[in-house]
């Protein structure tokens, strides 16, 4: 796939990995007998969720070249991402999580990457050209974790800044993937101040922040805010999400709540409606009626993937979202579902008729 040099394009870097879903919730791993295949790993969610927005993103990580790895990045093709950054590794496997999903649709992880192909990642295994054409490079924290691929993680932020991109990060944090909650706020705290957007949620405030009190807003800028960054995201779930930018400080944006079949991926629909809207107008950042509307549509989008399992499945289209805001975050049903469930209700009437008369 060919990206001209002009196009608004976000390059996501990091893992990409098979996610196994239950197919019943609130049932342990170990007592769940059947579950859903899906596609997975945030960065690569991220750039599916751009596609199918609408917008131009590409995937640079590395896969096993086995048949879990041929079927990811014939997803990222299938959903529109160009995959010329990803590599297949002969030795090491394609990575696996097994995802615990509770009755309301929150999850646990249990990883297998012992290792996995995307830690085997090398920086000499890098797309350097396609790394350069980015006007974003986007990237999370569990690419840090181990060698080689935190040198080529810090490597390929370095090409990415000299050539002008703006830097995306998102900690992502998974703290069962690191040796220690020490060493996880160390190694995401360490590049914190190269990024030019960042993106946390609620919990990953209280896990980053050493002292001072997570939902206060000062304390947030003591600990988070730092000349250079551009925008800092807070997301609180259904409660909406809360901004700072140079000018503005602590402005809120309201949530969206739906019943949730499954959250898995729905910081990265966020993350990637959010950097979406910023890849073809980065000025959004500096007008806070316009900043306020693309928060909104991140909203919708992140709200919008939890009702269906599995990340990159769940990813909604720009219409979807749209009508969704329209409605004042109310989803309607698809077409041939209402009109199946009107047929329903005739026939049970017509039932009910019979029965009665």
């Amino acid at each position: 796939m060919t990206i001209s040099s002009d196009s608004r394009l976000v390059v996501s870097f990091g893992e990409m990995l098979i996610d196994f879903v239950p197919e019943i919730a609130g049932v342990s791993l170990a007592d769940t007998r059947t579950f859903v295949k899906a596609a997975g790993g945030a960065p690569a969610n991220v750039a599916c969720a751009i596609a199918r927005l609408d917008g131009t993103s590409a995937f640079v990580g590395k896969v096993g070249n086995d048949e879990f790895g041929k079927m990811l990045v014939d997803i990222l093709k299938k959903n529109g991402v160009n995959s010329d950054g990803v590599c297949f590794d002969d030795d090491a496997r394609t990575g696996l999580a097994f995802v615990t999903l509770t009755k309301g649709g929150e999850r646990e992880f249990m990883f297998y990457r012992n290792p996995s192909a995307d830690m085997m990642f090398r920086e000499s295994e890098l797309n350097i050209r396609l790394i350069k054409q980015a006007k974003i490079f986007h990237y999370g924290s569990i690419s840090l974790i181990s060698e080689p691929c935190r040198s080529t993680h810090l490597a390929a932020m370095k090409i990415a800044k000299q050539a002008g991109a703006l830097l995306s990060y998102d900690p992502n944090l998974r703290l069962p993937l690191w040796p220690s909650a020490e060493n996880a706020k160390e190694a995401i705290m360490s590049i914190w101040k190269e990024a030019d957007i960042i993106k946390v949620s609620d919990n990953e405030v209280e896990f980053l922040m050493e002292n001072g009190d997570p939902l206060n807003e000062d304390d947030i800028l003591k600990t988070f805010w730092f000349d250079g960054l551009k925008l800092l995201v807070v997301t609180y779930g259904k409660d909406g999400v809360t901004y700072y930018t140079k000018k503005f400080k602590g402005g809120k944006v309201k949530g969206y709540s739906l019943k949730k079949v499954d959250t898995t991926g729905a910081g990265d629909a966020f993350m990637g409606a959010l950097l979406h809207s910023i890849a073809q107008d980065p000025s959004l950042i500096e007008d806070e009626e316009k900043l306020r509307k693309m928060l909104t549509l991140a909203s919708a989008c992140g709200a919008l993937s939890t009702t269906q399992k599995g990340a990159i499945p769940s990813l909604p289209k720009m219409s979807t979202a749209l009508e969704f805001i329209a409605n004042d975050g109310i989803m309607k049903e698809p077409l041939l579902t209402r009109l199946f469930n009107y047929c329903r209700m005739l026939l049970d009437g017509s039932r009910l008729a019979k029965k009665y008369s």
